[in-house]
């Protein structure tokens, strides 16, 4: 896939690290570009002695770890030494930030022509927009999404999980594969920009582009979908949430006929989708007391029987627990340099052959002077120099900074 290619990734938290980390399950060397106080995530709680961030491993794994101060000589030769030998270099500093330390796209590709930057912002580079702070949960306010998360009626949600920022990474990833092909048939790089604010208005997809074309503001429905029905969750009897999501006529009928209940199929309430969305309250009722009078794991076996569209909701331990998840190899050990243990992890949505089991994540500053001496072609006595002026940081006790 991308076997052959080197990534410098400067970015850091999680957005632009878990693009660097998906560049290196599509198989990137990636090494990920440190300040001298390290990738704020690896102090992101819970850590200790013992237990590096769980935060900073679910993004950065497969990667090398150097660390150098861009604001001296020392450092920024050292990277422009780097991008000479790389292939791409993704970044999420402030807008006017990469000029400032000679990392924008017209510095670097004066150094290697065929460089592409792939930089990730939060709002947009120019205007009132462009210093100001975007947090993931700032973005989901700002793109509407949280306005259509959450239960009718209810207070805001955000998504579970930090979406604003996983999205513009996977964005970012994508963005430098395109520019990584063009580079490769023309021999020119590529600046690309994400904006995690534009990323997120674009998944707003089938609801934006209804309101766009004149229909009304979407709104939260909870697990209900808007158009389609039934489409939700029911609370079997066991306290487990059931969700069913039998769309077209086929699969309504064959959830009516498993529930012992086929006059429903042509119930002037329910016989067709429009009659099924308008009726709603009145479906939710009927098929809420039906899934109550049996526990999730029967109606599961029920439902896969009759390959009606059906799931149990699970927490996050039952998934990472479950048969599927393995048989993915969703989730893998991987060996602990320091301890030779092993963990377990998430593992790689990519399958393709030769797949790769990326490394644990690296320990501050681990690579520094392996890489240096590799791609750059320093010497020791070189890194030493630049170690003793603080341009660069080397391999701590530990792996922190």
């Amino acid at each position: 896939m991308l076997s052959g290619k080197r990534i410098l990734d400067l970015s850091w938290v999680l957005g632009g690290p878990f693009a660097g980390q998906l560049l290196a399950q599509l198989g990137a060397e990636v090494i990920k570009v440190e300040a001298l106080d390290g990738d704020y995530a690896r102090r992101v709680p819970p850590v200790s002695d013992t237990c590096d961030s769980p935060f900073f491993l679910s993004v950065n794994r497969g990667k090398r770890s150097i660390a150098l101060d861009l604001k001296s000589p020392g450092g920024k030769q050292a990277l422009d030494d780097l991008v000479r030998e790389a292939d791409a270099v993704i970044y999420g500093f402030a807008p006017a930030v990469p000029a400032r330390l000679g990392l924008d796209f017209a510095t670097l590709s004066g150094i290697n022509p065929r460089i592409v930057v792939a930089q990730i912002i939060g709002l947009h580079d120019e205007g009132e927009y462009a210093n100001a702070p975007a947090f993931d949960l700032m973005l989901q306010a700002m793109s509407g999404v949280m306005s259509i998360t959450g239960e009718e009626g209810g207070k805001p949600v955000r998504v579970g999980y930090q979406v604003a920022d996983l999205a513009g990474g996977l964005y970012l990833a994508l963005a430098t594969v395109a520019a990584l092909v063009k580079s490769l048939s023309t021999g020119r790089g590529e600046h690309v920009q994400i904006s995690l604010f534009d990323a997120q208005v674009a998944l707003l997809t089938w609801q934006a582009q209804g309101w766009l074309s004149g229909g009304p503001v979407p709104r939260a429905t909870g697990a209900r979908h808007a158009m389609i029905a039934p489409s939700d969750t029911y609370l079997a009897a066991d306290g487990k949430w059931i969700a069913l999501a039998p769309t077209g006529e086929a699969f309504w009928r064959k959830l009516c006929e498993t529930l012992g209940r086929v006059e429903l199929a042509d119930d002037p309430r329910f016989r067709d989708a429009a009659a099924r969305i308008g009726n709603i309250e009145a479906l939710t009722e009927e098929l809420g007391a039906l899934i109550a009078t049996r526990n999730s794991a029967e109606w599961l076996t029920l439902f896969t029987e009759a390959r009606v569209p059906a799931a149990v909701v699970h927490g996050v331990d039952e998934a990472l627990r479950h048969p599927l998840t393995r048989a993915r190899r969703m989730v893998e050990d991987v060996k602990h340099p320091g301890t030779g243990e092993h963990v377990t992890m998430l593992g790689n949505p990519f399958k393709y052959e030769g797949t790769p089991v990326l490394d644990y994540p690296p320990g501050f500053a681990a690579d520094t002077a392996e890489v240096l001496q590799r791609v750059a072609g320093y010497t020791q006595d070189q890194i030493a120099v630049l170690a003793r002026a603080g341009a660069v940081g080397l391999a701590t006790e530990g792996g922190r900074p």
